[in-house]
């Protein structure tokens, strides 16, 4: 079965091993991760491997930028990002209460005042109408289940000129040892979020196993 969408259809199919038989723009859902897998997000060799002091360096961030961090999980770029934006703001949203728990915790432990927490939902991150500069999502757009419906939110939410980014593991490279739908190509990525009213900037190739692709809301 099909549901059409101003020409865009989710199609409803057989679901895979790892994935919600929901399909837009010919690719399959993934399954979300949910919060008992809270560990893994903070594993030891995370850095190591992922290098996100090279990810948060490249998004070359104003010290009074709004950031969103959209899927922020643990907060494990929400407290990468806040030193970065002193006289700014970074907005950890998620749709689990159990993930933002933990961020609004760990946020008065470090004293860390310019982080917000935002419970989202599955069809809306719950931003202001153009009250951010940049939305930033690392490894959980693929696990939308509302794809369309959020990049739509977010544009809304995203000041004229500012930013989205992707972080995705390259669904081009076989030897990265991710499932297959926890990846997704640069093709197929940027295919999605133009198709939703957002430009494709470039991406910011600096990772060792991950896509930075860059979109940009036209003024």
């Amino acid at each position: 079965m099909s549901q059409a969408r101003d020409g865009v259809f989710y199609e409803e199919g057989e679901a895979s091993r790892d994935g919600t038989g929901r399909f837009y723009m010919g690719r399959e859902i993934a399954l979300v991760m949910d919060h008992r897998g809270a560990a893994w997000l903070e594993r030891p060799d995370r850095a190591r491997q992922e290098r996100p002091d090279l990810l948060v360096d490249a998004l070359d961030l104003a010290p009074d930028a709004v950031v969103a961090d959209l899927g922020a999980g643990t907060g494990y770029f929400t407290f990468r990002l806040a030193p970065l934006v002193p006289t700014g703001k970074v907005l950890a949203v998620d749709i689990q209460r159990e993930m933002l728990q933990i961020v609004a915790g760990r946020a008065e432990v470090e004293n860390a005042t310019n982080v917000e927490t935002v419970m989202g939902t599955v069809s809306d991150p719950g931003l202001e109408p153009e009250s951010v500069d940049l939305t930033l999502i690392v490894d959980a757009y693929h696990e939308f289940s509302h794809p369309r419906e959020m990049l739509a939110a977010i544009l809304r939410g995203t000041r004229p000129g500012g930013q989205l980014v992707l972080v995705e593991y390259r669904g081009e490279d076989p030897t990265i040892p991710i499932k297959r739908l926890h990846t997704m190509t640069e093709r197929q990525a940027i295919a999605e979020v133009e198709a939703n009213g957002w430009r494709f900037v470039e991406n910011r190739d600096v990772l060792p196993q991950q896509h930075i692709l860059v979109f940009e809301k036209p003024e």
